[in-house]
């Protein structure tokens, strides 16, 4: 393939309107906007059901006449009293979710979601591996839109048909698995592991930004019918997935940059360290200097079961297992939750459960860069991943109990269980799948970014599938056993890292004679333990 055809042609029309390029700064800068803005839409266009829960399976509640135009959140207050402005909340629901087993129907249509987004995501990473990552994800993220949207057309063509929610958000889920570990592998092509942590903690607050957006665009035109929740969200990642046709250049040889030689010590299978990048910059500009690179046309991937078999990807993936599976029930049932919990001794409307949930979110930003800085400064990033799991057991624990006593105490528990419920599991997604796909025992011509990125997360989302799926069963016998579920997912997750947080302990214990110092700077501590474990 020649190197023009490979320019993403947004970039190919500023660069002969520009006369000359950009510079390699530049690239990295658009790199991590168009992934970050990429990922958001993703998100956002998964918020859609969690917010219309309460529409489609609403609970009885005694409904004040008096109605007010409020402003939704953050025009206007978080809180509204239910009843007022809530326009759909005295309906009858939406069948077949508002009969005796609606709860439980909803439960199912997240996890058909899940079920085929964690199964797609295997294939998904081996063929993000072996094709275009622009046009595997611009085709991921249009056909996402596509079916989200024909999800919410079901209101407008009053459609009651249990299969067809169904099929609408399997299809969504199968192109949803596109999106993860394509970005993953991008970010991973063009940064290396200096501050790695730190820039991908950063970065994973699209997550967080997609879940906020994607509540609030949804709660917007929720008085306009509920179709509109999810045809919004939909249009948003298909004008998304256009951007990245236009903008993203998968790899940095695709646009004249080289990528680094298998001789490099620090470099092989990723992109070298950020100061070979500056000394490169001044003379990647010119679209006809000589560089010398591999193209990323040529360059092989690597199967899944290679994969499985780099040290530390398993006990990672299990991990996350447990980590999304608690994350996911947040994701999908906390606005069922809150619009039926009494806060302050009232209920407040689906509005206003939907804006309220988003700062669960927030919390989750900050956990998500805490993560990833702590993470590189201490370079253990196991250590890091169990203690936040750990500390999210108390959280949760007493956000359940004590959430309920005043709204500001809800919103400061909230946010502090969104931290550590989101810190590792964003740390996970990312930094350590990164580290993992540039592993030092693969070769520097394959690719297994995108491979490696969709087992741990395809197992993750495995968990995220099974905890809404109990989360629907167990909500009927009470939210106590729905919380101590949530605990025990917490507790077992941070155990599957017992065996890297003592190698880790182990090697910062020994760093401090010259032989430990060398061992330390040449690669970190989890790096080495990984390495040992894969010459056993």
């Amino acid at each position: 393939m020649s190197r023009l055809r490979r320019i993403p042609p947004g970039i190919l029309l500023i660069r002969n309107l520009r006369g000359q390029d950009w510079s390699l700064k530049t690239y990295r800068y658009l790199i991590l906007l168009v992934t970050f803005i990429a990922y958001t839409a993703y998100h956002a266009s998964r918020k859609p059901s969690s917010i219309v829960k309460s529409v489609l399976d609403p609970h009885p509640i005694n409904h004040d006449s008096a109605t007010t135009a409020a402003l939704p959140w953050p025009i206007g207050d978080i809180f509204i009293k239910s009843g007022l402005n809530d326009t759909h909340s005295s309906e009858q629901g939406w069948a077949p979710f508002n009969g005796k087993y609606g709860t439980t129907k909803l439960g199912e249509i997240d996890v058909a979601f899940l079920a085929v987004y964690s199964l797609g995501m295997f294939v998904a990473g081996h063929l993000g591996d072996t094709l275009d990552l622009r046009l595997f994800l611009t085709t991921g993220m249009i056909g996402s839109g596509i079916f989200v949207a024909l999800f919410g057309m079901g209101y407008f063509w009053d459609v009651h048909r249990f299969w067809y929610f169904l099929g609408m958000q399997m299809a969504a889920g199968l192109f949803q698995a596109t999106g993860w570990p394509s970005v993953v592998a991008v970010i991973g092509n063009w940064f290396g592991k200096r501050r790695r942590g730190l820039i991908m903690g950063i970065w994973n607050a699209h997550t967080s930004v997609g879940n906020i957006s994607g509540s609030l665009l949804a709660a917007s035109v929720l008085d306009y019918g509920w179709g509109w929740s999810f045809i919004l969200p939909g249009a948003f990642i298909v004008i998304a997935g256009v951007m990245v046709f236009l903008f993203l250049a998968a790899y940095p040889e695709d646009v004249g940059f080289p990528y680094p030689s298998d001789s490099s010590p620090n470099a092989r299978g990723m992109i070298c360290d950020e100061r070979m990048w500056e000394e490169q910059e001044g003379t990647s500009n010119d679209e006809e200097a000589p560089v010398s690179r591999i193209s990323s046309a040529h360059r092989k991937g690597v199967g899944l079961v290679g994969a499985c078999f780099i040290p530390g990807v398993i006990p990672f993936a299990l991990c996350l297992f447990f980590s999304k599976l608690v994350a996911y029930t947040f994701l999908f049932w906390l606005p069922f939750y809150l619009s039926q919990a009494e806060i302050g001794g009232e209920r407040m409307s689906v509005k206003s459960a939907g804006n309220l949930s988003t700062l669960f979110d927030v919390g989750g930003i900050v956990g998500g860069i805490l993560a990833g800085y702590i993470s590189d400064k201490l370079k253990a990033r196991a250590t890091t991943a169990a203690s936040f799991m750990y500390a999210a057991i108390p959280s949760m624990l007493l956000y359940r109990s004590y959430g309920n006593i005043s709204k500001t105490m809800n919103i400061i528990l909230m946010i502090i269980a969104g931290l550590f419920v989101n810190g590792p599991y964003a740390l996970i997604t990312t930094a350590v799948s990164a580290d993992l796909g540039t592993h030092s025992s693969l070769k520097g011509d394959s690719r297994a970014l995108a491979t490696v990125t969709a087992i741990i997360d395809g197992t993750g989302s495995i968990g995220a599938a099974l905890g809404p799926l109990l989360t629907g069963f167990l909500s009927t016998k009470g939210w106590d056993a729905v919380f101590a579920m949530l605990m025990i997912g917490a507790c077992i997750a941070g155990l599957l890292l017992s065996r890297l947080v003592c190698t880790e302990l182990t090697e910062r214990s020994t760093s401090g004679s010259p032989r430990g110092r060398n061992v330390v700077q040449v690669q970190g501590p989890l790096s080495q333990s990984l390495l040992r474990d894969g010459r056993r």
